[in-house]
């Protein structure tokens, strides 16, 4: 089945396109779906192409009204900006379930997109999520939620039960770079923000701006001069500035496909993330996997709440020793 025209600006989610238009196509569009998957995959892109292909009917005016969030038959309900972001069941109750039951209210069909449900709906504040269960459970004709989430989990096992579930994929390394080139990105800071970005296309912007993904290999360089050659206070002061990074996870991966990247130079093969003009063939293939072994042994333990500098302390001195 050729997908509707209206997912065209979706990527690289062959299954999760087909899905949609095949719902679309036979006129049997749930009243409930959970999109899930990674942020910047697409998510958001689908539930809007969702929309404006069950609505084309109406005529473009119509589509252009979606795109710039004016029709009344599809709303984006975001998580409120203080506190924990989970919206408030007064909120709930007071704002978007009355707007619920008068839809649609121009189009034959109403959608009710939430961007971040795992976040507005979180299991541990069950009273928003219980009366938005409600309204699952007795679904109004002509209205369709569409709750995105990155973390699933951490809705009511209730309601991911009562939404049709399509899973959307972390994004090609080609498809991001492709992606960032048409936004006049580089060739070579494209490569590196996309292969950085985990799939995500808005971490590959981010990282694409202000040479971020450059900070990031020169940061992994000052890491690794420590582990190699260093003495205690430098791998003391390169554990600190590791500490102090806006985002560590992200510093982490970048150490990685820094060291995969070496790897692969020490074997005869071209470089993956980084400009191999910039990379020197510091360590061997067999320094840079147990090197490797160890930063993902280090996100473990902080995932796990562990102490960050103790943590990283001790993963810059056993990296020391694995030469």
């Amino acid at each position: 089945m050729t997908p509707h025209p209206a997912f065209d600006h979706v990527h690289a989610q062959r299954s999760a396109v087909q899905i949609l238009s095949r719902a679309v196509a036979t006129e049997r569009i749930a009243s409930a779906y959970l999109f899930d998957g990674p942020s910047g995959v697409g998510k958001e892109l689908a539930a809007m192409a969702l929309a404006k292909a069950a609505l084309a009917g109406q005529g473009e005016k119509a589509l252009h009204r979606i795109d710039e969030g004016a029709h009344p038959d599809v709303r984006i309900f975001r998580p409120r900006d203080d506190g924990h972001r989970n919206l408030r069941v007064e909120t709930l109750r007071e704002e978007i379930l009355p707007y619920a039951e008068f839809a649609p209210f121009e189009a034959p069909m109403a959608f009710l997109i939430f961007s971040e449900a795992d976040v507005s709906f979180p299991e541990n504040h069950p009273e928003s999520a219980n009366a938005l269960l409600k309204t699952l459970e007795e679904p109004k004709a002509g209205v369709t939620f569409i709750l995105l989430a990155e973390r699933p989990d951490r809705l009511l096992p209730t309601i991911r039960s009562r939404c049709q579930r399509v899973r959307f994929n972390p994004l090609p390394l080609e498809t991001l770079i492709a992606l960032l080139q048409e936004r006049g990105v580089t060739e070579g800071s494209a490569r590196a923000a996309a292969a950085l970005a985990g799939g995500r296309a808005d971490r590959a912007l981010a990282l694409s701006e202000d040479g971020a993904a450059d900070a990031l290999l020169a940061l992994a360089e000052e890491v690794d001069a420590a582990a190699s050659r260093g003495g205690p206070g430098a791998l003391l002061d390169a554990a600190e500035r590791l500490a102090k990074h806006d985002d560590l996870p992200l510093a982490l991966d970048g150490l990685a496909l820094y060291y995969r990247d070496l790897s692969r130079l020490d074997l005869g093969l071209p470089p993956v993330a980084f400009d191999g003009a910039r990379l020197e063939r510091r360590v061997s293939a067999a320094t840079a996997a147990a090197r490797t072994e160890l930063l993902r042994e280090a996100a473990a333990d902080l995932a796990r709440n562990g102490n960050k500098q103790v943590v990283l302390d001790a993963m810059l001195y056993r990296m020391r020793r694995a030469r």
